[in-house]
């Protein structure tokens, strides 16, 4: 029976046996920032401080991993946390108490949620959840999950925009008109229609995105993913699939990954109500720079005098080379929407990526 894409998406995804909540969880299957490289959490671990210091290093400082996987990008930030000393010194408690905040590491709450069942190998200080707690205090992370929440997709006809159908082989058909609340949506987000053009709805994301940030008591909501802005909507969409490593056709039976890029402008403007302040939509790489991962190889001269001190810097510099990759995994935009506290990443010289408080 044909259904809407988000119902197929939904079912496919996250039903019974569906691919996210099954198997061995997405980095067998497709490669994103956190699987690529430890340089990733460690630029995430510097925003974390930086919101733990603009919090006052509250008692308890929250990370929450919105659609974690199986927990990796957790798991690499307990792992730093404990092996830097600067954040992971315990206080003494035979000292005399002299106003300093106990260390990161006693103060940290990392937590993902996920439809998926806890992970046997999950760290035991990590909790695991199916849904979002509140409130949260310190950063909410949201890593390629904007782009597997499902929606609908719609094609442009002579009378406007129809909704299209699929089954469950792929088969795709053109049903009715979309509802109205989808037409306003696609009217305010969506330029066109033009003739034969797809549309992919991203309303859902939308409402998501804005439940997320409404869960941050203080703290920053930050969402990293693939997406575009209204200015340069893809005419025929983005819908496909993953497999193995692979793209693959888009088939909503279970056995593949689906996603679809985010329309971020759309979410960055959902999400603002939320936090009353102003946010931040900028490109991986100029976001990976601010946090201290510039790329740069190390100077030559460092292999005669340190050979493995060369090497790991080497390895770091190409690590950064793929995660700023315009063409790859530096496709993706961060958008950083603060509560409470300052606005990170602003720069008066770049007044474009600063959206509207």
């Amino acid at each position: 029976m044909a259904v809407g894409w988000r119902t197929a998406m939904t079912r496919a995804l996250y039903g019974p046996g569906g691919f996210f909540v099954t198997g061995a969880g997405p980095a067998a299957h497709f490669r994103t920032s956190v699987h690529a490289s430890p340089v990733f959490g460690a630029a995430l671990l510097r925003l974390v401080e930086q919101v733990d210091a603009a919090l006052g290093h509250p008692d308890r400082l929250d990370v929450v991993d919105v659609g974690a996987g199986r927990g990796e990008l957790l798991t690499t930030l307990a792992r730093l946390v404990a092996r830097s000393p600067a954040v992971s010194r315990r206080a003494d408690p035979t000292a005399p108490p002299d106003g300093r905040p106990a260390a990161l590491l006693d103060r940290l709450r990392l937590t993902g949620v996920e439809l998926a069942p806890r992970p046997p190998d999950l760290p035991a200080p990590i909790g695991w959840r199916d849904r979002l707690p509140e409130p949260v205090t310190g950063l909410l992370l949201a890593t390629e999950w904007l782009d597997n929440v499902p929606l609908d997709v719609a094609v442009a006809g002579g009378d406007g925009w129809r909704t299209v159908l699929v089954d469950p082989a792929g088969h795709e058909s053109v049903g009715g008109p979309v509802d109205p609340a989808d037409a306003a949506w696609l009217d305010a987000w969506w330029p066109g229609p033009v003739p034969g053009g797809r549309a992919e709805i991203g309303r859902p994301r939308d409402l998501a995105w804005a439940d997320a940030v409404r869960a941050v008591d203080r703290g920053l909501a930050l969402a990293v993913d693939y997406g575009h802005l209204r200015a340069s909507r893809p005419v025929d969409g983005t819908l496909t699939g993953y497999r193995n490593g692979r793209q693959v056709p888009p088939v909503p039976d279970g056995s593949c990954d689906l996603t679809a890029h985010v329309a971020v402008d759309a979410v960055a403007a959902a999400g603002d109500p939320a936090t009353g302040t102003s946010y931040a939509l900028l490109p991986q790489r100029d976001a990976l720079r601010l946090l201290g991962a510039d790329g740069g190889r190390p100077p030559l001269a460092l292999a005669g005098t340190d050979p493995a001190g060369y090497l790991r810097a080497l390895a770091t510099a190409s690590a950064v080379t793929e995660l700023t990759d315009p063409a790859g995994l530096g496709g993706h935009w961060w958008l950083v929407q603060p509560v409470g506290v300052p606005l990170p990443f602003a720069t008066p010289t770049d007044p474009t990526r600063v959206g509207p408080g």
